[in-house]
């Protein structure tokens, strides 16, 4: 059994990880073995999630710490895992989802996503969300696209006024 240091410990490392993250996930893992649970927590090392299984109270006592958790609280019953994100927001639905319609285990029950509360019927949303690198380049599309309509209007007009003003000498040379 932890001692009350061990817990304090446990309860800073949680509180560091929620700090670094800008999102947390709470899944329900009952009835999962060692490897179902071995496999989902490779998922999320794949998709640069950290996944750990914590006490529900040492998670609140975190949460309490920082403050802004209180929409998790009713969530942190049962046996859950944790998932923390702090660059693709996305990345945690989208393994869960994956996970669970290949293996029907495990259950998300809620995010908090900067900020903002999901609830378990969200899922399907949050794991359509665009990551990072995908909006960025929907972004440079969209600014890049103007300047290329631009760039060959003005090459288009260029080769008509070069092809007007040959046609003008050409003429003169023939009077």
């Amino acid at each position: 059994m932890p001692t009350l240091s061990d817990k304090k410990a446990i309860v800073e490392e949680i509180t560091n990880t929620l700090n670094n993250s800008n999102a947390v996930y709470i899944t329900k893992y009952t009835g999962m073995s060692v490897s179902d649970m071995g496999d989902l927590r490779g998922r999320f090392r794949d998709g640069n999630v950290q996944f750990k299984v914590y006490k529900n109270s040492l998670v609140k006592r975190a949460m309490d710490t920082i403050g802004g958790y209180e929409e998790l609280y009713p969530h942190l019953a049962d046996q859950n895992g944790f998932a923390f994100v702090e660059e693709e927001l996305a990345a945690p639905a989208k393994v869960l989802k994956n996970y669970i319609k290949e293996k029907n285990k495990s259950e998300f029950k809620a995010a908090l996503i900067d900020g903002d509360y999901y609830s378990q019927d969200q899922l399907d949303a949050l794991a359509s969300m665009k990551s990072k690198n995908e909006v960025i380049g929907d972004i440079v599309g969209l600014l890049l696209s103007p300047i290329s309509n631009v760039i060959s209007g003005l090459q288009a007009q260029g080769s008509n006024i070069a092809g007007a003003v040959q046609t003008i000498a050409e003429k003169g040379e023939n009077n």
